[in-house]
């Protein structure tokens, strides 16, 4: 973590994640960061030394989950290879200590399954993608899973988000949150965000 003026943000990067899950969330607060001279810090940290996402999208992490410094906003995008880290107890352990020193723990699509499986939405709200609902509601039993919300506040540390480009409305909603409506309006400029009929 760095001066309380600058949120360092980090995006879990594994194996069979799903690319916009990791993508969206990156190039907002990326954006953000380069609009407001800094006001956040992007870095990826890997589960192993060369993540290969769907479709073969590699990711080259600036840390691993061995080494990475405790973040300020740490982000858990979904995909096929949540199902395995939900197992893995390395993984599990790694998320519940890190999450414990980061401001904000968010979860994209199916990484509320990983977040579940940590234990880390015992007995809160949450979302997931569509088609996971009975997979967190199994693997997280006194969760309340939402089955409709766009993303859902957990708890004032935990946010998660439904599937895939929810991921970016969700990153959004926390810029214009810590940053404010000017901000979170210039990185949606910039991204051409939901681009309206002309």
């Amino acid at each position: 973590m760095t001066h309380p003026d600058v949120s360092d943000v980090q995006i879990v990067a594994f194996d069979g994640m799903e690319v916009l899950d990791y993508a969206g969330p990156y190039e907002v607060f990326n954006v953000a960061g380069e609009r407001s001279g800094g006001r956040f810090r992007v870095a990826s940290v890997g589960v192993t030394a060369e993540p290969a996402g769907r479709g073969g999208f590699r990711v080259v992490p600036d840390f691993t989950i061995d080494n990475a410094p405790a973040a300020d906003i740490l982000i858990f995008p979904g995909g096929r290879g949540t199902r395995a880290l939900a197992q893995d107890e390395r993984v599990l352990g790694w998320l519940r200590g890190h999450a414990a020193d980061a401001s904000l723990l968010l979860t994209v699509c199916t990484g509320a399954l990983v977040a579940g499986a940590a234990g880390l939405l015992d007995g809160l709200e949450a979302t997931t993608h569509h088609g996971a609902f009975d997979e967190l509601a199994a693997i997280s039993p006194t969760t309340t899973v939402r089955r409709g919300p766009r993303f859902v506040r957990a708890s004032d540390r935990i946010r998660t988000s439904a599937g895939v480009s929810a991921g970016t409305d969700l990153a959004l909603a926390i810029i214009e949150e810590l940053a404010g409506a000017e901000l979170r309006a210039a990185v949606e400029d910039e991204m051409e965000w939901m681009w309206p009929d002309r």
